[in-house]
């Protein structure tokens, strides 16, 4: 049976909607009325048509009728303008709300809440009444966001903040000498956890299934070696942190990762536990002598942990690796050690661009400020 309402697109329509669906940039709606006005115009059925692109018969005779009677332009937009909302709250009370946000909440509660906001902006007598979700929408309009909050380490400017950082940053620069490999030193902890029931696999239809228990298995140390100019980096696991196992790790990159090394340059954190001295409680003093003698430490500043590349390189293991359950150590280590493996392969390493003369510009307020 011949339809009644026939679509038939000149070339530059045509094109149009080609280009309106390739773009990708358009409404869902309009696409699928432009794939619509696409298959009639090549003689499809209105059943056809609702097959192929999973739409209703009656939404194609719409579409159709559309495009006969009110055009090209008409068959592609929705009918129904879109709803004007007017406004519950007037630029001072929105004003106020804002304020109130920014004090602080009632006593028993941690934070103001957006069922707490709109009784107390109807009890301070802001509005006669409004809903949460209407506070809702009016603090997510706003460009003032102060209930938002973000954890940051916030270093105190002082001389021995600049002198680390500086001597750190002179460190980067030093060019590639394999007699002298820079190394970079961190330290992460690790939970270990267990599934409880064995998650259902894909299935034809089916996505994977997994249970919300878990069962915690305790926790290992990850010990990062990272030296960014041989793109190298060595994870090693431990049950604790302790100073013994920091002691066994210089011993690793004397004897194991770099024997024919003159002298190691590390950069590391300031930990208790990352201390020369604790090659002296560990080993006999000619022990602990020889191996520091190969030894050359810089510290990161305090609150400043970011300076050191090696922490890049954790950050990297926990989104790549470390993002799911790990049961036990001995699954952690042959996890960590094929994603060592393959990032070296790779010659994976860290694109430092932060100078001295980029942290005198860029962190000025950390600097102690002199009389001149």
């Amino acid at each position: 049976m011949a339809k009644k309402y026939v679509v038939t697109l000149v070339d530059d329509e045509r094109e149009k909607l080609l280009k309106l669906i390739s773009s990708g940039a358009a409404k869902a709606r309009t696409i699928s009325r432009a794939r619509i006005l696409l298959k009639a115009n090549e003689g499809w059925q209105d059943k056809e048509i609702s097959q192929a692109l999973d739409v209703s018969i009656p939404t194609v005779e719409r579409v159709r009728k559309r495009f006969v009677f009110e055009g090209f332009e008409a068959s592609l937009k929705s009918r129904h303008p879109q709803r004007q909302y007017s406004r519950k709250l007037d630029g001072e009370q929105e004003a106020r709300m804002v304020v109130l946000v920014c004090s602080s909440p009632p006593e028993g509660y941690a934070r103001w809440s957006l069922r707490l906001l709109a009784d107390r902006v109807v009890q301070m007598k802001i509005i006669d009444s409004i809903s949460h979700e209407t506070v809702r929408q009016v603090l997510g309009d706003n460009e003032l966001k102060p209930w938002r909050r973000e954890e940051w380490c916030i270093p105190v400017a002082n001389s021995e903040f600049v002198y680390h950082m500086e001597d750190v940053l002179d460190v980067y620069k030093r060019p590639v000498d394999p007699k002298h490999p820079l190394v970079c030193f961190d330290e992460s902890p690790e939970q270990l956890v267990s599934e409880t029931r064995q998650a259902l696999p894909i299935a034809p239809g089916q996505l994977e299934k997994y249970d919300y228990e878990y069962r915690r298995e305790g926790v290992s140390n990850l010990f990062m070696f990272f030296a960014p100019l041989q793109n190298w980096r060595n994870i090693k696991v431990t049950e604790r942190r302790t100073k013994a196992d920091w002691a066994d790790c210089m011993r690793d990159l004397t004897d194991i990762h770099f024997p024919q090394a003159e002298k190691i340059v590390i950069v590391q954190d300031q930990l208790n536990t990352h201390s020369p001295a604790c090659l002296y409680e560990v080993f006999a003093p000619a022990e602990a002598k020889r191996i520091l003698d190969r030894l050359e430490f810089h510290s990161t500043p305090k609150h400043a942990s970011w300076l050191n590349m090696a922490e890049i390189e954790l950050s990297v293991l926990n989104r790549q690796c470390l993002n799911r359950c790990i049961p036990s150590q001995t699954v952690l280590i042959r996890e960590t050690e094929a994603w060592a493996s393959q990032r070296n392969n790779k010659q994976s390493t860290v694109d430092w661009q932060f100078t001295t003369d980029d942290a005198r510009i860029k962190l000025n307020r950390l600097y102690p400020s002199i009389d001149v």
